[in-house]
């Protein structure tokens, strides 16, 4: 009886809205690969278009529900990377030619997730779930941004989206860097500055 109940509790606290949301970004992923893969534009515009708007929604109502947790936070960015690491793959298979025109801001914003990445990884052995004010805003310009850019309406949106990436980046690694140790939701460096201030 205890078993069941632990199970039931599981169950609540795993399989809420907010991490389903996130779980559907990781399943979409590989369908993502496949669209671009066999050239399917359309469909993988779609597809691209559902998984971010889950994105958006995920922690929102996770903050909203009261079901807020580690778990939560930890899917929202195992979901975030699956899609912003595939992305520019699938881009290059179905938009070789707007790639090539952008590549130095292309490259830069594969850089801008990456590389605080990578150092979040070699400090602490995890994914870094920082989810910072500046992060949210960037992925707010960038998402409207990437679709007028492959739909060839402007590339403008694209190229102010990747510098203000690239401020998100120097950010998430200067976050990354005072740390001693990770965290999760650090909604600015100065938030955290100040918090590690009047904690001492």
């Amino acid at each position: 009886m205890v078993c069941v109940a632990r199970l039931i509790n599981m169950n609540k606290t795993v399989f809420t809205i907010p991490n389903l949301l996130s779980i559907f970004r990781l399943v979409a992923a590989p369908f993502l690969l496949y669209l671009a893969w066999i050239g399917e534009a359309e469909l993988f515009l779609i597809l691209l278009a559902t998984s971010l708007v889950s994105d958006a929604f995920d922690g929102f109502l996770a903050r909203r529900w009261h079901q807020e947790s580690e778990l939560g936070v930890r899917l929202d960015s195992y979901g975030d990377l699956a899609n912003y690491m595939l992305v520019p793959l699938c881009a290059w298979w179905l938009w070789p030619e707007i790639i090539s025109q952008e590549f130095i801001l292309f490259w830069l914003v594969v850089a801008n997730f990456t590389v605080p990445l990578i150092i979040g990884l070699v400090k602490f052995r995890m994914v870094p779930s920082y989810h910072t004010w500046l992060a949210k805003f960037a992925a707010v310009i960038m998402v409207p941004s990437i679709y007028l850019l492959f739909l060839e309406i402007t590339p403008w949106p694209f190229r102010i989206a990747a510098m203000i990436q690239l401020f998100m980046a120097v950010e998430e690694i200067a976050i990354t860097l005072y740390l001693k140790q990770p965290e999760s939701n650090v909604k600015t460096i100065w938030h955290l500055v100040n918090k590690y201030k009047t904690q001492t």
